[in-house]
Protein backbone atom coordinates (compact mmCIF):
# COMPACT_ATOMS: atom_id res chain seq x y z
CA UNK A 1 0.00 0.00 0.00
CA UNK A 2 1.23 3.50 -0.84
CA UNK A 3 0.16 7.13 -0.24
CA UNK A 4 -2.35 8.64 -2.64
CA UNK A 5 -0.74 11.20 -4.94
CA UNK A 6 -2.55 14.40 -5.92
CA UNK A 7 -3.44 12.92 -9.30
CA UNK A 8 -4.82 9.70 -7.77
CA UNK A 9 -6.75 11.63 -5.15
CA UNK A 10 -8.52 13.71 -7.77
CA UNK A 11 -9.23 10.63 -9.87
CA UNK A 12 -10.75 8.63 -7.00
CA UNK A 13 -12.69 11.70 -5.82
CA UNK A 14 -14.26 12.07 -9.26
CA UNK A 15 -15.15 8.38 -9.48
CA UNK A 16 -16.51 8.10 -5.93
CA UNK A 17 -18.38 11.40 -5.63
CA UNK A 18 -21.79 9.89 -6.47
CA UNK A 19 -21.17 6.51 -4.84
CA UNK A 20 -22.43 5.16 -1.48
CA UNK A 21 -19.96 4.82 1.43
CA UNK A 22 -19.11 1.16 0.80
CA UNK A 23 -18.07 1.94 -2.79
CA UNK A 24 -16.08 4.99 -1.68
CA UNK A 25 -14.19 2.82 0.81
CA UNK A 26 -13.27 0.30 -1.89
CA UNK A 27 -12.28 2.96 -4.43
CA UNK A 28 -10.03 4.74 -1.93
CA UNK A 29 -8.40 1.50 -0.82
CA UNK A 30 -8.02 0.29 -4.40
CA UNK A 31 -6.23 3.50 -5.37
CA UNK A 32 -3.70 3.02 -2.59
CA UNK A 33 -3.38 -0.76 -3.02
CA UNK A 34 -3.56 -1.32 -6.80
CA UNK A 35 -1.94 -4.75 -6.55
CA UNK A 36 -5.09 -6.08 -4.90
CA UNK A 37 -8.17 -6.84 -6.99
CA UNK A 38 -11.49 -5.11 -6.39
CA UNK A 39 -13.01 -8.48 -5.55
CA UNK A 40 -10.26 -9.20 -3.04
CA UNK A 41 -10.77 -5.86 -1.31
CA UNK A 42 -14.54 -6.36 -1.18
CA UNK A 43 -14.04 -9.71 0.56
CA UNK A 44 -11.94 -8.26 3.37
CA UNK A 45 -13.81 -8.24 6.69
CA UNK A 46 -15.04 -4.72 7.47
CA UNK A 47 -12.67 -4.30 10.40
CA UNK A 48 -9.63 -5.22 8.33
CA UNK A 49 -10.78 -2.96 5.51
CA UNK A 50 -11.23 -0.01 7.85
CA UNK A 51 -7.86 -0.60 9.55
CA UNK A 52 -6.24 -0.41 6.12
CA UNK A 53 -8.17 2.78 5.35
CA UNK A 54 -6.87 4.35 8.57
CA UNK A 55 -3.32 3.43 7.53
CA UNK A 56 -3.88 4.80 4.00
CA UNK A 57 -5.27 8.04 5.37
CA UNK A 58 -2.23 8.43 7.65
CA UNK A 59 0.10 7.83 4.69
CA UNK A 60 -1.74 10.40 2.59
CA UNK A 61 -2.64 13.20 5.01
CA UNK A 62 -0.52 12.42 8.08
CA UNK A 63 -0.98 10.55 11.34
CA UNK A 64 -2.79 13.39 13.13
CA UNK A 65 -6.59 13.38 12.95
CA UNK A 66 -8.66 16.49 13.65
CA UNK A 67 -12.40 16.33 14.28
CA UNK A 68 -15.18 18.74 15.19
CA UNK A 69 -18.49 17.93 16.85
CA UNK A 70 -21.09 19.25 19.28
CA UNK A 71 -21.40 18.25 22.92
CA UNK A 72 -24.33 15.88 23.37
CA UNK A 73 -25.44 17.69 26.51
CA UNK A 74 -24.84 21.44 26.13
CA UNK A 75 -24.24 21.83 22.40
CA UNK A 76 -20.77 23.35 22.82
CA UNK A 77 -18.66 23.11 19.65
CA UNK A 78 -15.66 20.90 20.36
CA UNK A 79 -12.46 20.20 18.47
CA UNK A 80 -10.58 16.99 19.08
CA UNK A 81 -7.19 15.78 17.93
CA UNK A 82 -6.14 12.14 17.94
CA UNK A 83 -3.70 9.74 16.31
CA UNK A 84 -3.99 6.44 14.49
CA UNK A 85 -3.27 4.47 17.66
CA UNK A 86 -6.21 6.18 19.38
CA UNK A 87 -8.83 4.88 16.97
CA UNK A 88 -7.65 1.62 15.43
CA UNK A 89 -5.41 -1.33 16.12
CA UNK A 90 -2.85 -1.64 13.31
CA UNK A 91 -2.71 -5.10 11.72
CA UNK A 92 -1.79 -6.83 8.52
CA UNK A 93 -4.52 -8.00 6.14
CA UNK A 94 -5.40 -11.63 6.61
CA UNK A 95 -7.84 -14.19 5.33
CA UNK A 96 -11.25 -13.96 6.97
CA UNK A 97 -11.60 -16.69 9.59
CA UNK A 98 -14.52 -19.07 9.83
CA UNK A 99 -15.65 -19.16 13.45
CA UNK A 100 -17.94 -21.39 15.47
CA UNK A 101 -19.83 -20.62 18.65
CA UNK A 102 -22.12 -22.71 20.84
CA UNK A 103 -25.10 -21.01 22.43
CA UNK A 104 -28.31 -22.47 23.88
CA UNK A 105 -27.48 -25.82 22.30
CA UNK A 106 -26.90 -24.38 18.83
CA UNK A 107 -23.58 -24.71 17.01
CA UNK A 108 -23.25 -21.78 14.61
CA UNK A 109 -20.50 -21.49 12.00
CA UNK A 110 -20.08 -17.97 10.64
CA UNK A 111 -17.68 -15.43 9.17
CA UNK A 112 -17.31 -11.66 9.73
CA UNK A 113 -19.26 -9.38 7.33
CA UNK A 114 -17.40 -7.84 4.39
CA UNK A 115 -18.10 -5.05 1.89
CA UNK A 116 -19.99 -7.40 -0.42
CA UNK A 117 -22.40 -8.14 2.41
CA UNK A 118 -22.88 -4.45 3.23
CA UNK A 119 -23.42 -3.69 -0.46
CA UNK A 120 -26.06 -6.40 -0.76
CA UNK A 121 -27.89 -5.31 2.39
CA UNK A 122 -27.94 -1.59 1.50
CA UNK A 123 -29.27 -2.36 -1.98
CA UNK A 124 -32.42 -3.99 -0.61
CA UNK A 125 -32.88 -2.30 2.75
CA UNK A 126 -35.44 0.11 1.22
CA UNK A 127 -37.68 -2.81 0.34
CA UNK A 128 -38.66 -3.37 3.98
CA UNK A 129 -36.19 -6.22 4.25
CA UNK A 130 -34.81 -7.04 7.71
CA UNK A 131 -31.18 -5.96 7.27
CA UNK A 132 -29.91 -7.91 10.27
CA UNK A 133 -31.64 -11.08 9.11
CA UNK A 134 -30.24 -10.71 5.60
CA UNK A 135 -26.73 -10.19 6.97
CA UNK A 136 -27.09 -13.32 9.09
CA UNK A 137 -28.19 -15.35 6.07
CA UNK A 138 -25.07 -14.24 4.20
CA UNK A 139 -22.57 -14.64 7.04
CA UNK A 140 -23.87 -17.68 8.90
CA UNK A 141 -22.52 -20.71 7.06
CA UNK A 142 -24.10 -23.51 9.05
CA UNK A 143 -26.39 -24.03 12.04
CA UNK A 144 -26.83 -27.34 13.84
CA UNK A 145 -28.57 -28.47 17.01
CA UNK A 146 -28.04 -31.98 18.31
CA UNK A 147 -26.12 -32.63 15.06
CA UNK A 148 -29.19 -31.75 12.96
CA UNK A 149 -29.06 -28.87 10.44
CA UNK A 150 -31.24 -25.90 11.38
CA UNK A 151 -32.44 -22.90 9.32
CA UNK A 152 -30.76 -19.59 10.10
CA UNK A 153 -34.10 -17.77 10.21
CA UNK A 154 -35.23 -19.87 13.18
CA UNK A 155 -32.32 -19.00 15.47
CA UNK A 156 -33.53 -17.66 18.84
CA UNK A 157 -32.85 -13.95 19.37
CA UNK A 158 -30.43 -14.71 22.22
CA UNK A 159 -28.35 -16.87 19.87
CA UNK A 160 -28.48 -14.20 17.16
CA UNK A 161 -27.14 -11.64 19.65
CA UNK A 162 -24.32 -14.00 20.61
CA UNK A 163 -23.39 -14.47 16.94
CA UNK A 164 -23.39 -10.69 16.35
CA UNK A 165 -21.14 -10.23 19.38
CA UNK A 166 -18.84 -12.95 18.05
CA UNK A 167 -18.60 -11.16 14.70
CA UNK A 168 -17.64 -7.92 16.43
CA UNK A 169 -15.02 -9.60 18.62
CA UNK A 170 -13.52 -11.48 15.69
CA UNK A 171 -13.20 -8.37 13.53
CA UNK A 172 -12.89 -5.25 15.74
CA UNK A 173 -13.16 -2.08 13.71
CA UNK A 174 -12.13 0.71 16.05
CA UNK A 175 -11.44 1.83 19.57
CA UNK A 176 -14.15 4.21 20.87
CA UNK A 177 -12.97 7.75 21.57
CA UNK A 178 -13.55 9.01 25.10
CA UNK A 179 -14.69 12.65 25.06
CA UNK A 180 -15.10 15.27 27.78
CA UNK A 181 -16.79 18.62 27.17
CA UNK A 182 -14.70 21.49 28.51
CA UNK A 183 -17.81 23.59 29.02
CA UNK A 184 -20.02 21.22 31.04
CA UNK A 185 -17.71 18.24 31.81
CA UNK A 186 -20.12 15.82 30.13
CA UNK A 187 -18.33 12.56 29.20
CA UNK A 188 -19.29 10.08 26.50
CA UNK A 189 -17.90 7.61 23.97
CA UNK A 190 -18.16 7.81 20.19
CA UNK A 191 -17.20 5.40 17.44
CA UNK A 192 -14.90 6.47 14.64
CA UNK A 193 -16.16 6.09 11.06
CA UNK A 194 -12.99 6.16 8.94
CA UNK A 195 -14.92 5.99 5.66
CA UNK A 196 -16.91 9.20 6.20
CA UNK A 197 -13.95 10.93 7.89
CA UNK A 198 -11.49 10.10 5.10
CA UNK A 199 -14.02 10.97 2.39
CA UNK A 200 -14.82 14.37 3.93
CA UNK A 201 -11.10 15.17 3.89
CA UNK A 202 -10.71 14.00 0.28
CA UNK A 203 -13.75 16.04 -0.78
CA UNK A 204 -12.47 19.22 0.91
CA UNK A 205 -8.98 18.67 -0.50
CA UNK A 206 -10.29 18.08 -4.04
CA UNK A 207 -12.38 21.25 -4.09
CA UNK A 208 -9.43 23.27 -2.84
CA UNK A 209 -7.07 21.63 -5.34
CA UNK A 210 -9.37 22.31 -8.30
CA UNK A 211 -9.38 25.97 -7.37
CA UNK A 212 -5.57 25.99 -7.20
CA UNK A 213 -5.28 24.25 -10.57
CA UNK A 214 -7.71 26.75 -12.09
CA UNK A 215 -5.73 29.73 -10.77
CA UNK A 216 -2.33 28.42 -11.88
CA UNK A 217 -3.54 27.16 -15.25
CA UNK A 218 -5.28 30.48 -15.93
CA UNK A 219 -2.19 32.48 -15.04
CA UNK A 220 0.60 30.35 -16.49
CA UNK A 221 -1.13 28.08 -19.00
CA UNK A 222 0.19 24.94 -17.31
CA UNK A 223 -1.49 21.56 -17.73
CA UNK A 224 -3.41 20.01 -14.83
CA UNK A 225 -1.01 17.04 -14.69
CA UNK A 226 2.00 19.34 -14.36
CA UNK A 227 0.39 21.34 -11.57
CA UNK A 228 -0.65 18.21 -9.66
CA UNK A 229 2.87 16.81 -9.99
CA UNK A 230 4.31 19.80 -8.08
CA UNK A 231 5.03 19.51 -4.39
CA UNK A 232 2.48 21.30 -2.15
CA UNK A 233 5.16 23.80 -1.12
CA UNK A 234 6.09 24.71 -4.68
CA UNK A 235 2.45 25.00 -5.70
CA UNK A 236 1.76 27.24 -2.71
CA UNK A 237 4.71 29.45 -3.58
CA UNK A 238 3.30 30.11 -7.05
CA UNK A 239 -0.16 30.77 -5.61
CA UNK A 240 1.24 33.36 -3.24
CA UNK A 241 2.99 35.08 -6.15
CA UNK A 242 -0.30 35.59 -7.95
CA UNK A 243 -2.24 36.34 -4.78
CA UNK A 244 -4.25 33.14 -4.81
CA UNK A 245 -2.78 31.47 -1.72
Amino acid sequence: MRPLTASKLLSVWERAAQQPPVERALLLLGAGWPEQTTEGLAQLPIGQRDSLLVALRAMTFGSQFIGRLLCQKCGERLELAFKVSDVCVAREPETAAVLTINAAGYDVMFRPPNSEDIRAVTQVVDRNCDAEQMLLRRCVLRVTKDHVEQPVDELPQAVVETVVEGMAEADPQAIPLSLTCAACNHQWLIGFDIVSYFWSEVNAWANRMLREVHLLASRYGWREDDILAMSPWRRQAYLEMIGGG
